[in-house]
């Protein structure tokens, strides 16, 4: 455990003069960022970046190719950079209502990542590792914002690859919230939320392998495979296209609800007529049917139709860590 000495350098970035004085105010009001575990927390602005990046190291993410980068109106325009912290999420997630909706956390080496089974590992350098702020008000739809998140993702994947001219990099969902590339994980999405006066504070994590070939592959591994004389994918130009996918499709989500992106997503992920085993206990034996994913139900999970034509919604039943192996169903 950290002892209470630990600190850590946040470096505050704008895109137009709105973000820029809200950078100032929190500079000026000194205690106005806090992070758990009584860590000292130290804020500079772009100007004074220069004071938290080490010469020797060119692999600090780029503030101005990002902020150049960025067409939004609300999320990635304000940012929060540190070469090293414990966890983005941390930072969003309890300031939440010092920053303004749509603030961007990144951080180049992360120490204590956080997963959904509350595992934690360093993420090493080249990692695309980011927090986002949004609010929404309609608790019901709060559990498919990872699956506009995850979307959002692979079609920024998508679109600097267009963009530049490089081959398609194939970047899958594997549901309900991980990131794969020829059968290996190399990405994962986080959301948590706090209901505070009538809105639903969502703070989102997302962790992508743009340049790290470990712990699995990365991006830039599967575009030398295919195109050794390319250039690579940065992490920049990546966040800067993902916020204006998720603004785009977060827009429509609200508008239209998840039908509106339902086609989309049903390409990109991995589960089309992917047949299941679920398992339930009849008269005290547990009985094994296979069933066959259609897609997703209005709540967010598997739906499924039995051999027998019934359509069924799927539930993991929170014990096993692969979501695919402990599945309960429930007639729809």
């Amino acid at each position: 455990m950290e002892s209470h000495h630990a600190s850590c350098s946040l470096v505050l970035c704008g895109k137009s003069s709105v973000e820029t004085e809200i950078a100032k105010r929190l500079k000026n009001n000194n205690n106005s960022l806090k992070l758990p575990d009584n860590t000292k927390v130290s804020l500079f602005l772009e100007s004074e970046a220069k004071h938290v990046v080490k010469d020797d190291d060119g692999d600090s993410f780029d503030l101005s190719l990002f902020m150049n980068s960025i067409l939004t109106h609300q999320f990635g325009r304000f940012l929060i950079w540190s070469p090293r912290l414990s966890s983005t999420h941390d930072v969003v997630s309890h300031n939440f209502s010092e920053l303004p909706v749509g603030s961007v956390c990144v951080t180049d080496v992360q120490l204590k990542g956080r997963g959904r089974t509350k595992n934690v590992w360093e993420s090493p350098k080249g990692c695309l590792m980011y927090s986002f702020t949004l609010e929404m008000e309609d608790g019901r739809v709060v559990p498919l914002v990872q699956y506009v998140v995850s979307l959002a993702v692979t079609e920024a994947v998508n679109h600097v690859c267009d963009k530049k001219g490089f081959p398609y990099i194939d970047v899958k969902i594997k549901w309900p919230n991980d990131l794969y590339l020829n059968g290996l994980k190399v990405g994962g999405i986080l959301c948590t939320s706090t209901y505070r006066s009538k809105k639903f504070h969502v703070s989102v994590g997302v962790g992508l392998n743009v340049d790290n070939e470990q712990p699995t592959t990365c991006l830039n591994a599967a575009l030398k495979d295919m195109s050794p004389a390319s250039n690579l994918l940065k992490r920049e130009e990546i966040l800067g296209a993902f916020f204006h996918q998720f603004e785009k499709f977060f827009d429509l989500f609200m508008d239209q609800g998840f039908k509106s992106l339902e086609e989309l997503y049903y390409r990109t992920w991995l589960h089309s007529e992917q047949r299941v085993i679920v398992e339930e206990k009849v008269q005290e034996q547990v009985v094994q049917n296979v069933v066959t994913i259609q897609g997703l139900t209005s709540s967010g999970y598997l739906l499924a139709i039995g051999d027998d034509n019934q359509m069924y919604e799927l539930h993991p039943d929170g014990n096993s860590f692969d979501f695919f192996k402990g599945l309960v169903r429930r007639k729809i």
